[in-house]
């Protein structure tokens, strides 16, 4: 296409929705998911991750009080300067931080990233992949 403007990666890294039975969506997505290409790549206790290369639609055992609108949305960003920025914003703007930029160890040790709730208590995500610096 001329004039086409191929972007440096992918916008979103992953969506997560919560359900009340994780069995029974874990194997309702596990059928939706398989035409498109997706296939159960992380098991745990309370979530299950499905994806092509990497989780990229995650489906975990609501806990209302943890997170009671069950929307959690993660935006790539290209580097940790801008995860810090995306976290200043939301915080200046009126929004809550729900995790401060930070490595997330239990994820990946290159998985930096930072989390913060809209008005309406939707949690938004930036994330990058860096090495850690010394």
């Amino acid at each position: 296409m001329d004039g086409a403007v191929t972007p440096a990666g992918p916008m979103i890294d992953h969506v997560s929705i919560t359900v009340s039975d994780l069995a029974r969506s874990t194997a309702f997505y596990a059928k939706v998911l398989a035409p498109l290409g997706y296939e159960k790549l992380v098991t745990r206790a309370t979530t299950v991750g499905f994806g092509k290369n990497y989780p990229e639609f995650w489906v975990n055992l609501r806990d209302g009080e943890k997170n009671p609108s069950g929307t959690h949305i993660a935006l790539r960003a290209r580097d940790r300067d801008a995860v810090d920025a995306f976290y200043d914003a939301a915080l200046a703007g009126g929004g809550t931080g729900d995790g401060a930029p930070g490595f997330r160890e239990a994820y990946s040790p290159r998985y930096y990233a930072a989390f913060i709730r809209d008005a309406d208590d939707n949690r938004i995500e930036a994330v990058t992949f860096v090495e850690k610096a010394g």
